[in-house]
């Protein structure tokens, strides 16, 4: 399933004219089949050992890609480093306060929230986004 997702994205990617480079095609591979939502190092440390040539820079420049073409998402936690989730159906995430691993958590989307928001602010609501803190089960293991 997620190499058809794959091919989908490159598709996407090449209609609108960017050029698809195997770095590129590794770097949605990782992200699609890690469910830890890696930061932009550990993308980076994955990808070196495949192509120790690759920078950085060349990850923020291609993550940045991503986002502003809209086939990866960037989850933001305050002051730690940002996450990319390959996942772009609605889903929330559990987030660990020991380690700061990120889970998706398929959960019934809470439209309801959207509706009560704009009835209580006036704001016209464009979505919402849901995070659950807590410890991790590995966080737990080590704990005891």
């Amino acid at each position: 399933m997620r190499k058809e997702e794959i091919n989908q994205v490159v598709k996407k990617l090449r209609s609108k004219g960017v050029r698809i480079t195997p770095q590129r095609v590794a770097m949605l591979e990782f992200l699609a089949i890690v469910d830890t939502h890696p930061t932009a190092e550990e993308i980076f440390t994955e990808l070196t050992r495949e192509y120790p040539q690759v920078s950085v820079a060349t990850v923020y420049n291609n993550l940045n890609l991503f986002i502003k073409e809209g086939v990866v998402k960037e989850l933001m936690y305050g002051d730690s480093a940002s996450r990319y989730d390959f996942d772009l159906g609605q889903h929330y995430h559990a987030v660990c306060d020991v380690c700061g691993k990120v889970v998706d958590l398929y959960y019934p989307i809470l439209a309801d929230v959207e509706k009560a928001a704009e009835q209580l602010t006036g704001f016209k609501v464009r979505g919402h986004r849901m995070e659950v803190y807590g410890i991790c089960p590995d966080c737990q293991k080590k704990d005891r």
